[in-house]
Parts: structure tokens; sequence; C-alpha cells
């Protein structure tokens, strides 16, 4: 019979457990795997409370991160893009609106957040017709905010 060791996990291991998690292991696969690998440090009462800091520390930095996004989702759902282009006499477009044209009229509105057109949920992709619109943008810790994209005739 195998002796076993406990062991702190200190990244997330998916068929181990989590961040935190005190697991019973067989001593070679903490001595030769988890060890040297910085994935796991011996159970004690120190190194216990150490990764139980850690996950705190962890905890409020993500917690503070994500009002960040919550309150940038506030600022975006505020915001309408206008953007004009040339179309014909029946609405439909020369040209298109792509997340390009979306991502321009956002920073010209002066959002300063770092969006990036593949974060950016095109209605129809690309946009051919004249009309009001709703963009969709994916943000960290599963939020979306929805932008308000208003696409005009050239004067």
């Amino acid at each position: 019979m195998a002796s076993t060791v406990q062991v702190v996990l200190k990244e997330n291991l998916e068929h181990l457990g989590s961040i935190g998690d005190v697991v019973r292991v067989r001593r070679g696969y903490a001595r030769n795997y988890l060890l040297p690998r910085g994935l796991a440090v011996v159970a004690s009462r120190a190194n216990v409370r150490q990764i139980e800091h850690e996950k705190e520390v962890q905890a409020r930095r993500v917690a503070k991160l994500r009002a960040e996004q919550e309150h940038l989702v506030e600022e975006l759902s505020r915001v309408t893009v206008m953007i004009a282009k040339e179309a014909g006499e029946d609405g439909k477009l020369f040209g298109s609106v792509t997340s390009s044209d979306v991502i321009e009229g956002l920073k010209a509105k002066g959002i300063e957040a770092d969006i990036d057109k593949r974060m950016l949920i095109m209605p129809d992709q690309p946009v051919r017709q004249v009309g009001s619109y709703e963009v969709g943008v994916k943000l960290p810790y599963g939020l979306t905010a929805t932008v308000k994209l208003e696409v005009k005739t050239r004067a």
C-alpha cells in the first residue's frame, strides 16, 4: 500500500482541484511532479495560511477589475455611435459599416477603454443598410455591453 501526503495546490489542476485545495496524493506524484513544478506545496499550517491569503488578495483584485468593467458597461450603454456613409436612394450603402468603423466611432466619442474589434458582436456582418442597430461588446468577466449604432446617409 503506497503512502500518501497532503499538499496545498498553488495552481488549478483539472483532475486534482483548484488553488488552495488541500488534497491527498501519493508521495511520488508530489515529490516528482507537483513540488518541482511549483504546482503545490506540502500542507502545513503556514503554507495553508499563505495560500488562503493569496486567494483573498486575488479575489479582491478580481472584484476591483470586475467593478471597473461594470462601470465601462454603464458608460458604453449611454453611447450612440453615428456613422455617415454614402447610400443609394433605397437606403442601401455604397460599402458597409464594419467593426473597425464602430471602434473609430467609440474613440471619437472619447471611450478610453481598450476595445478590440474582435470584442464586438455586430448585428449583420457587415452592416449594409441605413438604420439603427445595437452592437454588443464582449468584456472580461462575462460582461456584455450594448452600444447603439446609427447609420445615416452622408449629405
